[in-house]
C-alpha cells in the first residue's frame, strides 16, 4: 500500500515580503509549491515534496509550524522554547534516518538526514563537534547512494569539526574513523581503510570495551578488506573473534531471558535494538557461508556459528530456525569429540524441542 501524500499548493509570490523568497525543502533551488498542511515548508517540484514526507515531513509537519512560525520573535522565552524543539527535532530526525538506513533504504533516509544536519548547523552553529553525528547520518546515506564524491566532502567537514574540538571523546572519533574506513573501502582504498578500521576497533575498545558489539562490529568490517586482499587465514581469526563475541553475549542473554522464552514472552526489544539484532544476524550468516565456501572447512568455527544463531532466533522465538541452526551446530561439533560447544549445543536443542512442545499464547 502506498503511503499517503498530503497535498500541496502553489506559492503566491506577492504573499511574502520581498527578500523572502522560498526555497525547497530537498535541494534548496527555488521554491513553487508549499505543503498545505504546515505552510512553512517548500518544494521546487511534486517530486520532491513527495520524497519529503515519505522520507521525514510525514514525521515532523506540525512539529515544523512553530518553529519556523517564531524566527523573528525577540521574546527569549519563546526563543527558549523554539531551541527545545529544535533539538527534539534533530532527535527525532536522527532515529527515522537511522532507522530508515537500517533497513538499506538509502534514498529515503537523505530527507531525514539533511532534516537533521541544517537543524545541528542551526542550533550549535558550524564547525561544532555536536554536527559530527549529523554529517556521518548524511554521509553514510549517500554512500549507499554510491555518491562518494557527496561522502568524501561530508567526511572532511566532520573532521574538521573533530580537529577543531579535541575535546571529542572516543565515541566520535570511532564513528568518524568507521565511516571514512568505509568510504576508503568503497573508493578501493583498502589499505586507508584498513588504517581507519584498525583507529575504529581502538576507540570503540576504549569507549564500549573490547567484546563490544561495536568493536565486534569493526572486526567484522576489517575482515571484508582482508578478504578483498586475499588474506584469508587474517579474515578467519577475526570471524571467530566476532563469532566467540556474540557466543558470549547470546549465552548470557538466554541464561538471563530463559523464564521470559519459556512463556513466549521476550520483548523484541528486550535484548539489542531491531537493527542491531538484524545487522548481527547478517554478520553471522555472512561468517557461516564464508566458511561453508572453503576448502578446508572450519568445523569449530561452523558449530560456534550456527550454535550463535540457533541461539538468536531461540531469543527471537524462532523455534523452527533455532531448531536448524542448532542441527547443524551438532552435526558440525560431533565432527569434534569433547569439544566444549557440545554439551551447550545439545542443551539448546532439548530447550528448543520442549517449547515446541508447550501450547502457544491463547491457543486452546
Amino acid at each position: 500500500m502506498e503511503p499517503e501524500v498530503k497535498a500541496t499548493s502553489e506559492i503566491m509570490p506577492l504573499a511574502f515580503p520581498k527578500g523572502k523568497e522560498k526555497y525547497c525543502e530537498l535541494c534548496q533551488r527555488e521554491a513553487y509549491l508549499q505543503c498545505t498542511k504546515c505552510q512553512v515548508t517548500f518544494y521546487c517540484n511534486v517530486e520532491h515534496q513527495q520524497a519529503d514526507w515519505v522520507g521525514i515531513h510525514e514525521r515532523i509537519c506540525q512539529l515544523l509550524l512553530p518553529i519556523r512560525a517564531f524566527t523573528d520573535i525577540p521574546d527569549q522565552a519563546v526563543r527558549k522554547a523554539n531551541k527545545l524543539r529544535k533539538v527534539r527535532l534533530i532527535e527525532i530526525c536522527r532515529l527515522v534516518a537511522l532507522s530508515k538506513l537500517s533497513e538499506g533504504k538509502h534514498k529515503e533516509a537523505l530527507p531525514a538526514a539533511h532534516c537533521c544536519l541544517r537543524t545541528s548547523i542551526d542550533v550549535y552553529s558550524p564547525d561544532t563537534i555536536q554536527l559530527v553525528p549529523a554529517y556521518l547520518l548524511l554521509a553514510e546515506a549517500n554512500m549507499g547512494l554510491d555518491n562518494l564524491a557527496v561522502v568524501a566532502e561530508l567526511l572532511s567537514q566532520a573532521e574538521w569539526a573533530v580537529l577543531k574540538n579535541p575535546e571529542s571523546g572516543p565515541s566520535i572519533q570511532q564513528r568518524l574513523h568507521r565511516s571514512l574506513a568505509q568510504f576508503h573501502s568503497s573508493a578501493g582504498n583498502l589499505e586507508a581503510a584498513l588504517h581507519h578500521f584498525a583507529n575504529d576497533i581502538y576507540f570503540a575498545t576504549e569507549e564500549y570495551g573490547l567484546d563490544s558489539s561495536a568493536t565486534s562490529k569493526g572486526y567484522f568490517l576489517m575482515a571484508d578488506v582482508f578478504f578483498r586482499q586475499g588474506k584469508i587465514l587474517i579474515v578467519r581469526s577475526l570471524y571467530s573473534k566476532v563469532a566467540q563475541t556474540w557466543q558470549n553475549h547470546l549465552s548470557n542473554i538466554l541464561k538471563t531471558e530463559t523464564k521470559m522464552i519459556q512463556k513466549h514472552a521476550v520483548s523484541s526489544d528486550s535484548f539489542y535494538e531491531k537493527s542491531q539484532r538484524v545487522e548481527m544476524d547478517e554478520m553471522l550468516r555472512a561468517i557461516l557461508e564464508f566458511e561453508h565456501k572453503q576448502a578446508r572447512k572450519d568445523i569449530a568455527q561452523i558449530a560456534l556459528v550456527a550454535h550463535c544463531l540457533a541461539m538468536l532466533s531461540l531469543i527471537e522465538g524462532d523455534f523452527q530456525k533455532a531448531l536448524g541452526f542448532g542441527t547443524t551446530a551438532l552435526e558440525a561439533i560431533q565432527q569434534k569429540p569433547k569439544h566444549y560447544l557440545t554439551e551447550s549445543i545439545q542443551g539448546l536443542l532439548q530447550q528448543v524441542q520442549s517449547l515446541q512442545l508447550e501450547p502457544q499464547p491463547g491457543s486452546g
